[in-house]
């Protein structure tokens, strides 16, 4: 069991954001990530909360929300690009970009704006995406020692409608096989660079989680990928994408 005392917002993965304030605690029990909160006259983010009314279900709201992805992405895109900032969409909408590609109907929806970046060019991309509109923050990372940097989408956002960065040549987290590619390892899109199909697979094995083997799944099934990948990469990525490969439905 591990628990944490502490000020500031923790983030569970890059999907699961709880803001602790002075007094909280979070408890973290038995292989999932449990969160008990201790904390009178403090404000928190709870994973879930079961009496929150639900909107109806609607058609407009589910559109809405693919679109609102869409949007903060090309935002992220124009701006970086017309302030000459090197960087690629990388993550899940690469994925989503790189099985349209072969098949439309077999593209996954993806709440993540993930852009590879350079650290020396982070201060002038923080400019850049300030004047855009977006807000810089960087925050602590229970799997990230070294935090994240992020910018949520406008002052009042919540912290799921964040572009997430990802810096080029260095390590997601510090046990990960291998770095990430740079920027140059990328190709042009119609409206924003992409990571190229090679770069974006070696992240995907190097991250391994398991939205990362659903992507890498995702690749496999409209052959992108396939075992004549395997003599092209490292001893561990080969491994994992040997596994992956002999494991389709998981």
């Amino acid at each position: 069991m591990l628990s944490a005392l502490a000020t500031g917002e923790y983030w569970i993965g890059w999907a699961s954001p709880i803001t602790l304030r002075a007094g909280a605690v979070l408890t973290l029990a038995l292989g999932s990530w449990f969160a008990l909160v201790i904390a009178s006259l403090h404000s928190y983010i709870p994973l879930m909360n079961s009496d929150a009314p639900l909107a109806p279900v609607s058609w407009r709201r589910m559109i809405h929300g693919v679109e609102k992805v869409r949007q903060r992405l090309l935002r992220v895109a124009r701006a970086l690009e017309a302030a000459s900032v090197p960087y690629a969409v990388a993550g899940g909408n690469a994925v989503a970009a790189w099985v349209s590609r072969v098949d439309e109907t077999a593209v996954r929806n993806t709440r993540d704006v993930d852009i590879l970046l350079r650290r020396t060019d982070l201060l002038a991309a923080r400019q850049t995406l300030e004047a855009a509109g977006f807000v810089y923050r960087h925050v602590s990372s229970l799997g990230q020692p070294s935090g994240l940097d992020l910018f949520l989408d406008g002052p009042s956002a919540s912290a799921r409608d964040a572009v997430h960065i990802v810096f080029a040549e260095e390590k997601v987290r510090p046990d990960s096989p291998v770095s990430s590619p740079d920027v140059a390892e990328s190709e042009n899109g119609d409206q924003f660079r992409l990571v190229t199909l090679n770069a974006l697979v070696r992240m995907k094995l190097a991250g391994f989680r398991d939205k990362d083997r659903t992507h890498l799944r995702d690749l496999i099934e409209v052959g992108l990928i396939d075992a004549s990948w395997l003599n092209r990469l490292p001893e561990e990525l080969r491994r994992r994408l040997e596994n992956l490969l002999n494991t389709p439905e998981g």
